[in-house]
């Protein structure tokens, strides 16, 4: 079992893995700002992968890539890291990472969508039903009804609003759709070839993506700032050991051994692993409606499994 369902045991590491930097990046952003953080998670991660792909590779960068998978890595960390990961840690600023991470569920759906339409890949009606539960599930959660008196009729009316900023779940969208788009690129680009050079021409590409963008707004000496507050880089840290390094790796080693849609609806667990240390480390008040939608999308998980 384990190994007909490798794709998937990796995709629910990768969750595990992306709970902890998701909890980590949104104490750092909200204390440096999202370009700081975004470029020195990067820079690490690039500095990790070049010293264990020299121990383990002989060499500190993917030098025998194709030039079909350098193109194609660097879209695809480009899409992934620059755009989507800038939205996604951009939303923590206004919303609380569970809430971010419940919406990037949403990635799941649109990655089989791309996956479908780009690289013919097939989704069963089970595979289906279970991205419909989970976006279902996330609904719950964001939507809630709130009561508005009609001065004119006399009478209550209810309207079905959003729970949280507008502004901050667009930005999480933005992030789901980045990194729904850059694993159908990965897939694509990565070929037979091995994951960890391919992941690490991803973390290459976006790295310099906002080295470029950071010097062209001149935001260095806010980066600067950052790295001398001493509580932002040990949570930068701790996130980019979890997130572009282990989390981004075995995400590639899920879409390399099942499909796009199923990789990515997996990882949507997320929002669940994420409500107790919420709880229990930063002191959020989860309601049981969030808690139950949290629960309908990790059902809608679970059928993946008795495929």
């Amino acid at each position: 079992m384990i190994t007909s369902h490798l794709g998937e045991l990796f995709a629910l590491l990768t969750a595990f893995f992306w709970t902890t930097t998701s909890l980590s990046f949104q104490q750092a952003t909200r204390r440096s700002g999202v370009l700081s953080v975004n470029v020195l998670r990067l820079i690490i991660a690039f500095i990790i992968y070049a010293l264990i792909s020299y121990f383990t590779r002989g060499m500190f960068l993917p030098f025998d890539a194709s030039t079909h998978q350098w193109i194609w890595m660097s879209l695809s960390g480009i899409v992934g890291f620059v755009f989507g990961d800038y939205f996604l840690l951009k939303s923590y600023e206004f919303i609380s990472a569970r809430i971010s991470m419940l919406l990037m569920s949403l990635s799941a759906p649109i990655a089989a969508l791309i996956s479908w339409i780009s690289l013919g890949e097939s989704m069963s009606f089970i595979s289906l039903l279970a991205m419909f539960i989970t976006i279902f599930g996330i609904i719950v959660v964001i939507t809630e009804k709130k009561k508005l008196d009609e001065k004119k009729s006399g009478y209550k009316n209810k309207k079905l609003q959003f729970s949280f900023s507008p502004k901050g779940m667009l930005f999480a969208f933005f992030g789901s759709l980045g990194q729904a788009l850059g694993l159908v690129l990965s897939k694509y680009g990565m070929q037979d070839y091995n994951v960890f050079a391919a992941t690490q021409i991803r973390i290459i590409a976006s790295s310099i993506g906002f080295v470029i963008l950071i010097s062209l707004i001149k935001r260095w000496p806010k980066v600067k700032q950052t790295v001398k507050d001493s509580i932002s880089i040990k949570f930068i840290l701790i996130g980019s050991i979890f997130g572009p390094f282990l989390g981004v790796y075995t995400s590639l080693l899920s879409v390399k051994f099942t499909s796009v849609g199923i990789a990515s609806t997996i990882m949507a667990i997320i929002p669940v692993l994420i409500i107790p240390p919420a709880i229990l480390i930063y002191k959020e008040k989860v309601t049981l409606k969030e808690v139950i939608g949290a629960f309908i999308a990790l059902s809608g998980i679970a059928l993946f499994f008795i495929q």
